[in-house]
């Protein structure tokens, strides 16, 4: 039997460079996609085993990576690999189909588990936020849907860009505005809805769809 075949998405391609060497002794790497919408044609595509996904992606974050596959049928198996030790985001992730949810700050052989794990049909998160995500699989985090229309449109791009993992002088460079006026934003965002990090941030974009 050949190695599993995997693709691996993140829009750091330094990052997925170092990724591919880790993994290739033991897996068959298909490709390193950028974006989440790229990732999701390539998955359908070549039917990988499973996929490497970030979760702060452009355009398809990887638990929307997750959801659309897992609604198109697609049995490929979703590790999670992000640097937010966030519990909340990870039983987000877990609920939308992902198998495995691992820290960027973990150990290769860490990452290399997580990936097995999943083949095996196991859940797997790194052991540093197991138990806290735990107890979040049992709650409900259900935000007011009136906070999203509190957001102007100029607000929710700052949101849906800050989610995709993207600093404020990239925003506003995308934006065409100043850095200052992106912060401007990002504040009366965190304002708006409560939130205090730019995991919470993440998490409230992706639980509204503003990604």
């Amino acid at each position: 039997m050949g190695r599993p075949r995997i693709l691996l998405g993140d829009d750091h391609s330094m990052f997925s460079e170092g990724l591919r060497r880790i993994l290739e002794p033991q897996f068959e790497v298909l490709g390193a996609l950028e974006n989440g919408l790229e990732l999701v044609a390539a998955a359908e595509r070549l039917r990988p085993e499973a996929i490497v996904a970030d979760i702060s992606m452009p355009l398809l974050n990887g638990i929307g990576v997750a959801q659309r596959l897992k609604k198109a049928g697609n049995p490929a198996k979703i590790i999670l690999l992000t640097m937010h030790a966030d519990p909340t985001l990870a039983a987000q992730g877990f609920k939308s189909g992902a198998s495995a949810y691992v820290l960027k700050a973990s150990p290769a052989s860490e990452i290399v588990t997580g990936i097995q794990e999943a083949l095996r049909g196991h859940v797997y998160i790194s052991p540093s936020i197991a138990g806290d995500m735990l107890s979040e699989l049992t709650k409900s985090h259900k935000q007011p849907a009136a906070l999203v229309r509190e957001l102007t449109p100029r607000q929710k791009e700052v949101l849906q860009l800050l989610a995709e993992g993207k600093s404020p002088k990239e925003i506003a460079a995308i934006l065409n505005v100043s850095p200052r006026t992106v912060e401007f934003h990002k504040y009366r965002i965190m304002e708006t809805i409560g939130a205090k990090t730019i995991a919470e941030l993440t998490r409230y974009a992706v639980a509204h769809g503003i990604t």
